[in-house]
């Protein structure tokens, strides 16, 4: 009887904190992610401008098919609209990339880009250079991998967990000789704490849900085969 009574309140503990639990982690999916726009951070310390396209280190994002010359066809500019109203000069710009690649399209590009947005954040907070040096540009990377080795020199490691984006729009976009630029406006919800190397936390909060704003720029050489897109530029909004 009395050892019933003991797998009892072991059963009623384990739920309170399963529920406890629950109603911090909310809609996390476990990955680690940093809060911050790490290639910004670097850029405010350094004074450097913002990243340029790079010949390497290409972002593929899903929908893009080969690039072909001519006039867009009614479905994309149909989908177009969805993405940027008829008439401005986002969706103008975006008709001049379509008019020289038939393969873009604003909806899919907007699908791969988030993709692309948690790889990378989730690479940034694991230290992991590999993985970024094969996702960014030649920039881009020097500014990520910059902002990786100044946090080991201090012996600091970042827990972090990424919640969710809320949502990604097309904020910008440029046709530059035959390199396409797309900027995303990535607003995501973020849990991350920095630790120094005694475990104490030295920024943020592992119980607090930080809402983050990134602005970032994607490119691409229309004229090449490749349809893979450059993360060329990054930016963190305050």
């Amino acid at each position: 009887m009395f050892d019933d009574v003991i797998t009892i309140i072991f059963l009623v503990l384990a739920v309170v904190i399963f529920l406890r639990l629950r109603s911090v982690l909310g809609r996390r999916t476990g990955h680690e992610r940093p809060p911050f726009d790490p290639y910004s951070s670097q850029e405010r310390e350094n004074g450097a401008g913002p990243a340029t396209p790079g010949d390497d280190n290409v972002i593929p994002l899903p929908g893009q098919g080969t690039p072909q010359p001519g006039p867009a066809p009614a479905t994309s500019s149909a989908t177009l609209d969805k993405v940027a109203p008829e008439g401005s000069a986002l969706n103008d710009a975006l008709r001049q990339i379509l008019s020289v690649d038939r393969s873009f399209d604003p909806q899919g590009f907007l699908q791969g880009a988030r993709g692309a947005y948690e790889m990378i954040v989730s690479a940034f907070a694991a230290g992991d250079r590999k993985t970024l040096k094969n996702l960014l540009s030649k920039d881009v990377y020097e500014g990520f991998v910059a902002a990786i080795s100044d946090r080991e020199s201090r012996g600091e490691t970042i827990e972090s967990t990424f919640v969710g984006i809320d949502k990604a729009d097309i904020v910008e976009a440029a046709l530059k000789g035959s390199t396409a630029q797309v900027t995303v406006r990535f607003r995501s919800e973020l849990i991350s704490a920095t630790r120094d190397r005694d475990g104490a936390i030295v920024d943020g909060d592992p119980n607090a849900v930080s809402d983050v704003t990134d602005i970032w720029t994607f490119a691409r050489d229309t004229t090449s085969r490749d349809p893979n897109w450059r993360l060329v530029a990054t930016e963190s909004v305050e």
